[in-house]
């Protein structure tokens, strides 16, 4: 066991992925807890460690985000969340872009204090029932009739996990259109190293202290390895074995679920 949990040695961070390794999303109560989740994040606030809840949620603002993981028993607040839509406002201002959104409703008062007149890019978010035809159509034309085309997406996910199973992710949908209209997406959620870095700015703790866990073998574990942290995949959420082969990411280690993972991070500490 000690051998094996080099990776837990000088952890004084842990940056969480919330979809698939707190809760599984979806279904009337907007979710459900993966068991032993609610306990695991509280035995790290105790225990002092730093800890930084790093999403590419887009389906909601994080307002409404926290409120919801509140109230199926999570200790989080909203100043604990780095999430992919203030950053992007952040490019958005600092740039003087006007953005088209292609967001869920949900997101949209993230946006609020952003000109969207007469947009010159668009932002794409994991806008679930609102990408039909029409509106992607609608985003390809904005981005078509432009010299140089701006498209920022809030993350570059597959798919994810709900209760009721995978659902396509952003991603599918920012493919489509850097292939219509032959643009190369800006990435502003995981596994974009500004986002990593913001959180751990956020946190005050430098790469080699920090340790990320998540499900997404690519956007949470590679993300994290190429800005220095090490990094778990946990099996829960949209795991899958075939993960396990992957070709070019390799898990400092594979835990059953977060709280199997704070066991052995707490015994190092």
């Amino acid at each position: 066991r000690e051998m094996a949990a080099a990776w837990a040695r000088a952890v004084r961070g842990v940056l969480l992925d919330v979809s698939g390794v707190l809760y599984d999303s979806g279904g009337e109560g907007g979710g459900v807890p993966i068991p032993g989740s609610v306990e695991a994040v509280r035995r790290i606030k105790a225990s002092g460690l730093k800890l930084r809840f790093c999403t590419n949620e887009t389906q909601a603002t994080r307002e409404k985000f926290v409120k919801k993981l509140q109230g199926v028993g999570f200790d989080i607040s909203v100043a604990e969340v780095t999430a992919p839509a203030p950053a992007a406002c952040r490019i958005l201002k600092e740039r003087s872009l006007r953005p088209h959104l292609l967001v869920h409703d949900d997101l949209v008062p993230e946006f609020a204090e952003i000109d969207k007149t007469n947009p010159n890019c668009v932002v794409i978010g994991d806008a679930a029932e609102n990408f039909t035809y029409a509106n992607l159509n609608e985003a390809f034309r904005v981005l078509i009739g432009m010299e140089k085309p701006v498209l920022i997406s809030l993350g570059r996910g597959r798919y994810y996990k709900e209760t009721d199973g995978l659902k396509l992710d952003v991603g599918a949908y920012m493919k489509a259109l850097e292939y219509a209209c032959d643009v190369q997406a800006e990435v502003v959620g995981k596994p974009a190293k500004m986002f990593f870095e913001s959180a751990l700015a956020e946190m005050g703790v430098p790469a080699q202290q920090a340790l990320m866990i998540g499900d997404d073998i690519v956007n949470d574990v590679g993300g994290a390895q190429r800005c220095g942290m090490r990094a778990l995949q946990v099996r829960t959420g949209k795991y899958r074995p075939c993960d396990e082969n992957h070709p070019h990411v390799k898990p400092d280690a594979y835990v059953n679920n977060l709280a199997e993972a704070v066991d052995i991070i707490l015994q190092h500490l």
